[in-house]
Order: structure tokens, then sequence, then C-alpha cells
């Protein structure tokens, strides 16, 4: 979709943010690492440039809600670029392609055109499981394989640590692994212990992370969420627990109750 944008006053310009200089290569490595954190970014790229202007094809500026980095030829072409990008973070995720007039409206004498792809980078999904053991294990690579930025973290030598295909396994206490985890982050819960499994049940309900779910029978969910009211948590907050986590199709082995674990997952993320 291509349209011509219309030059705002000069006072909607004040107060962008200046962006860090960054070759082309670092800039698509900084978008990359950011998508693999979870970050979602709007990148802008010149495709096309008629008659005299000061970009150039293939430049690129790369936008999050904390931080800039790139060039599209600076000046004043590129506060309407920052601005596209900054409608973009915070409207719609469409590709679009936006012209850009460089006349006397915008302070500009060069008379020429640029035309810029303002593309948003959806992030891959963080993802944080709780319990290296079998079920996790079959379980972390599917998710990785569907788009989730997968972590799984057991306290347990011999049980964290292990080499998943696409996932980051690490030994450690959850909350120490977890901690700079943003709320969007979904958290399954699938430890060698009941209680172990309530406590980090009622820390993903305290940091407010977008999903929590857990593995475990009907019964077990029922005297989880029993445990939750009896302790003052919300009902709302009880209620959004995913247990048994996975879409129903009869699973009983760990690969099948991946199957299941990742069908819910992903449907759960399409639907945000």
């Amino acid at each position: 979709m291509r349209r011509v944008i219309p030059l705002r006053p000069t006072v909607e310009r004040e107060g962008l943010p200046a962006p860090r200089p960054a070759d082309t290569a670092e800039v698509l490595a900084v978008a990359a690492e950011n998508a693999r954190r979870g970050v979602f970014g709007v990148m802008a790229t010149v495709i096309a440039r008629k008659g005299s202007a000061p970009s150039t094809p293939g430049q690129k500026l790369y936008c999050t809600a904390d931080s800039q980095v790139g060039t599209v030829g600076g000046g004043a072409v590129e506060r309407e670029v920052l601005l596209a990008c900054m409608e973009a973070l915070s409207g719609d995720r469409e590709h679009r392609v936006r012209t850009f007039a460089l006349g006397a409206e915008l302070g500009m004498c060069c008379g020429g055109s640029v035309d810029v792809l303002i593309e948003p980078i959806l992030a891959k999904h963080p993802l944080l499981v709780v319990g290296g053991g079998h079920v996790a294990r079959a379980t972390a690579p599917l998710l990785a394989k569907v788009g989730f930025v997968v972590t799984v973290v057991d306290a347990r030598e011999a049980w964290g640590g292990q080499e998943l295909l696409g996932v980051r396994s690490v030994v450690g206490e959850f909350d120490e692994i977890a901690r700079d985890l943003p709320v969007e982050a979904a958290v399954l819960v699938m430890t060698h212990d009941h209680a172990l499994d309530q406590r980090v049940i009622e820390w993903a309900l305290k940091r407010k992370f977008a999903y929590v779910g857990g593995i475990g029978s009907r019964a077990k969910a029922k005297r989880t969420r029993d445990r939750l009211l009896h302790r003052g948590f919300d009902a709302a907050d009880v209620d959004r627990i995913r247990m048994p986590v996975g879409v129903s199709v009869g699973a009983r082995l760990p690969d099948e109750i991946a199957v299941a674990i990742a069908a819910e997952m992903v449907a759960w993320r399409r639907t945000r």
C-alpha cells in the first residue's frame, strides 16, 4: 500500500529521539537480536529515490519503543520517517510503502522524493519452561520450531542444561533466571514436585505474565486453584491458569503431550 505522507507542523517534529548511527549490517543485527528477545520493532528501508534527495536506496532505520538505530538520510525526511515508525509501533502492523516529497513544506529544496518501506518486525514470543523433565524435553524444541524463544530452567544438575535444539537450557533457580523476562512472556510449569509447581505458579501470577500454564491432572488443577484462592489470589487471575495445559487430544506420552501444548500455545499467540 502506497500513499504520500502529509507533512506535519514543525512543532510535531520536536522532541524526536536522535537515532544511533549504524550501518545496514548492524541495523539488521540489532533487529534480529531484539526479535529473538521478544521485542517488537519497526524497520524503515529506503527502496527508491526520485530526483534530488539525501536518502540512498538500501539505507535502514530500526525503531523500538525505547531505541532507534540507523539512518535513512538524516534531516527533515528522517524526522518524518521516525514519526511514521512511531505510528507503526503503536498502531496497525501492516507493511506500507510511504512516499515523502522533499519540497518547501518539509523545509527542503531538493525537489525529489523518497519511497520508504515501513515494515513491522514481529518478535518471537518469549516462553519460560520451568522443569527439565521428559515432557519439557519433548515440548521445548517443538515450541522453538513454531516461533517461541524458549528457555528451560531446572535447579537439578542432572535435568537442567540439557542440549535441546533451538532452546536455551540452564541450571538455576527459576526466579533468578527469569529476572528480566517481560510480562508479555508465557510460563509453562512442569517440575518434578507438586509443591514446587504451586510455588512457581504463584510467582508467575504475581509477576503478571501474559500466559501461565501447567501440566497435571484435573484433580491437581482443582487443588492448585483452591490453594490460590485460599491464599488471597484474585479469582480472575486464578481463572487465567491453563491447567491441564494443551488441547484435548487424548495425549498421554511426552511427545503427544508436546503436540497438544504446542497447539494451544500457537492458538493463544494468534489471538493476542
